[in-house]
């Protein structure tokens, strides 16, 4: 996903959003988003996640093209990145679209790095909710990659909105949530990156990990970007027999 019509974010306004990267002939690609939720863990969409890459994770990151000094680039070990063990490759649809990487050294916090802040166990935001989507993902589809980070605001659309038939017509599940819809979406690049949304007392929480838009494109009217639906301090093991995004939570895990 990428942010489409969107608009050159505050410099370091979102600290937790990282840049993932892959390496191809020597040099670090930008491929997706992420979230740092402790120090020495980032959480990323299990889509961005090939077996065959080497990745970093560079946090502190604003403009691509720039050498701002708050950077850290810290490389992530093939046998630290770990995917929901549900996760389909072949059906980003079938949702459990995560996936947790530890970092092969903690990143230093400051004022550019901080930690993302997930939301309370069972919160759902109501219909029309304002979120922002955040990243480094094309302007449009088949567009350029942007320098800076960009933002855009992408209202909620709740799961009965979102599942009408002229929409996304039933596939958008209890373990997913729907932002956008309008003019302004992600798109590639952006994927695996936070939806921002403010809380009552004024904290930002992280709702949701950009997962997927729709295949007429990336602002294709009544198609919303989809993400995966984020709660915190989740059990270990999930027995209240619904469909919410339960994972174990290795040490570390932010709550």
């Amino acid at each position: 996903a990428r942010v489409v019509n969107g608009e050159d974010a505050i410099p370091y306004s979102w600290p937790w959003q990282i840049s993932l990267q892959y390496e191809k002939d020597g040099e670090f690609r930008h491929t997706c988003g992420g979230t740092l939720i402790a120090p020495n863990w980032v959480m990323t969409a299990a889509h961005c996640i090939s077996k065959s890459r080497t990745y970093q994770v560079v946090v502190g990151e604003y403009d691509m093209d720039a050498e701002e000094g708050s950077e850290q680039r810290i490389p992530v070990n093939s046998n630290d990145i770990f995917v929901h063990p549900k996760w389909i490759s072949i059906c980003a649809a079938c949702g459990n679209d995560i996936a947790l990487m530890k970092l092969s050294r903690a990143a230093e916090l400051s004022n550019t790095v901080q930690l993302g802040c997930l939301p309370p166990a069972g919160e759902v935001l109501p219909n029309d909710y304002p979120c922002y989507i955040s990243g480094w993902g094309r302007l449009y589809t088949n567009g350029p990659l942007p320098s800076k980070l960009q933002q855009a605001i992408l209202p909620v659309v709740d799961n009965q909105h979102c599942n009408q038939k002229d929409w996304w017509g039933g596939v958008i599940r209890q373990n997913m949530i729907c932002a956008g819809g309008d003019i302004r979406a992600g798109c590639n690049g952006d994927s695996g990156g936070p939806l921002n949304c403010k809380a009552a007392d004024g904290r930002w929480e992280v709702h949701g990990i950009a997962s997927f838009v729709s295949a007429l494109g990336c602002n294709a009217l009544k198609k919303p970007t989809v993400f995966t639906r984020l709660f915190c301090r989740c059990p270990r093991n999930n027995n209240n027999n619904n469909n919410f995004l339960f994972i174990p939570r290795p040490s570390g895990w932010a709550s």
